[in-house]
């Protein structure tokens, strides 16, 4: 089922709609520099991960106290989402976006001057709370820049993502080898400095919270809370099945015989993979729409995570590229449907309500699906993985009635209605 088709013009020519409005002028600008933004939060999120092995030594920490830094980063990154919105209106996406990008940077300089885990707790709560702002502000800003046509853009801000959980953690590997880890942390903060500076000389005017509501007032977006939900619920289950998946994957390979560094090319492929997806179903879900993408990525998702089960070393190994695709491919497509569910004046509050659904989900489905695998084995948790990938795709098919019946509305309208 396809929902790409667009919704008829209202009749009257004097109402903007976000829904037929072509690219904004500088719509490039937006989404090349929401993307460095969202290259250079996704990296310092992920660079903890390559910093955890250096604080357990440097500190002593045992497994929970990493743990909890970890999770200090991502709960306040998701907490300060809605937050962060509402701030937005008050004093300005574009500055917001700035200050939060500044102190991302700060709180990573605090931590390369933590004398204890306390200090550590504190710097990187601090940069998670600057981090909160970029995903609601910048994605609101792609979609308002680019209206109608904004699925693919938002595919490609959401592969800008990736780019930077693979460049940063890379990047900050090799200047561990180089110097201390003090001093490649104020690295870090200086190049996050430098994106902000960036942003405050190129980044365009994002529209104000007044010109928001006079868009929603002159009939554009659409407050449909019930296919929001529906949405709200397909990214966290999405977000489920993939970090389900990941917690088990190198135990699957494992028993099938895989070494360490076969592991870490396995995994390596599926991320890979994921970026393509990222990237490309953004583009497809211009074409095809949200329900045609989500049923063929959700589907496939399902199939290949059987084979993972099933299927030799080698053979799984050519599969994993693909898998990855399919696995992080229908996230680009719901990112891009979430403008269409909601009012133009609270794009950015939807963006974080969603994004915090996604990022929740992403913290809570390991712990579910290994109490799972801690009961059942490896085998049924991942199984049980593909079965939550089933249980999408009729949700995914009442999601496209619901898309549907706005643009019906509007290509009924009488022009006493427009």
């Amino acid at each position: 089922m396809s929902i790409s088709a667009k919704p008829a013009s209202p009749v009257s020519p004097n109402l903007p709609s976000v829904a037929t409005a072509g690219p904004a002028p500088h719509a490039r600008r937006t989404l090349a520099l929401a993307g460095l933004a969202h290259a250079l939060h996704d990296g310092y999120t992920d660079a903890i991960y390559v910093l955890l092995p250096v604080w357990r030594m440097e500190f002593g920490l045992d497994f929970v106290a990493l743990a909890l830094l970890r999770g200090i980063y991502a709960g306040t990154l998701a907490a300060f989402q809605l937050p962060a919105t509402r701030l937005s209106d008050r004093y300005g996406g574009r500055r917001l976006l700035i200050l939060g990008t500044v102190v991302a940077a700060g709180g990573y300089a605090m931590a390369g001057l933590a004398d204890g885990l306390l200090a550590l707790y504190g710097a990187l709560a601090i940069s998670g709370i600057g981090s909160s702002v970029q995903h609601p502000i910048a994605s609101g800003a792609v979609s308002r820049a680019y209206g109608e046509n904004a699925r693919g853009p938002l595919g490609t801000y959401n592969f800008a993502g990736d780019l930077g959980k693979a460049a940063i953690p890379a990047a900050l590997s090799f200047g561990l080898s180089l110097a201390p880890w003090r001093s490649s942390l104020w690295v870090m903060s200086v190049l996050g400095i430098a994106v902000a500076g960036v942003l405050a000389f190129g980044f365009p005017p994002i529209a104000s919270a007044q010109a928001r509501r006079s868009e929603s007032d002159a009939g554009t977006g659409n407050d449909d809370r019930g296919g929001f939900a529906l949405l709200f619920g397909i990214g966290m289950l999405d977000t489920g099945v993939r970090m389900g998946l990941l917690t088990f994957l190198p135990f699957l390979l494992q028993a099938k015989g895989a070494t360490q560094p076969v592991i870490g090319t396995a995994l390596a492929l599926v991320f890979l993979g994921g970026a393509a997806g990222k990237f490309s179903c953004g583009w497809l879900g211009q074409r095809w729409g949200v329900v045609g993408i989500t049923l063929i990525t959700e589907g496939a998702t399902a199939l290949l995570i059987a084979a993972t089960v099933v299927l030799p070393l080698v053979p799984l190994m050519v599969v994993l590229p693909l898998l990855g695709v399919m696995l992080n491919g229908t996230s680009s497509v719901l990112y891009g449907t979430v403008p269409e569910l909601s009012p133009a004046e609270r794009t950015e509050l939807a963006f974080a309500l969603f994004y915090t659904g996604v990022i929740g989900s992403g913290a809570l489905s390991p712990l579910l699906f290994g109490l799972l695998g801690d009961q059942a084995g490896p085998v049924v948790a991942t199984l049980a993985t593909a079965g939550t990938a089933v249980a999408i795709l009729p949700l995914a098919v009442a999601l496209g009635r619901k898309l549907a019946r706005p643009q019906q509305r509007i290509g009924a309208a009488s022009p006493d209605e427009a």
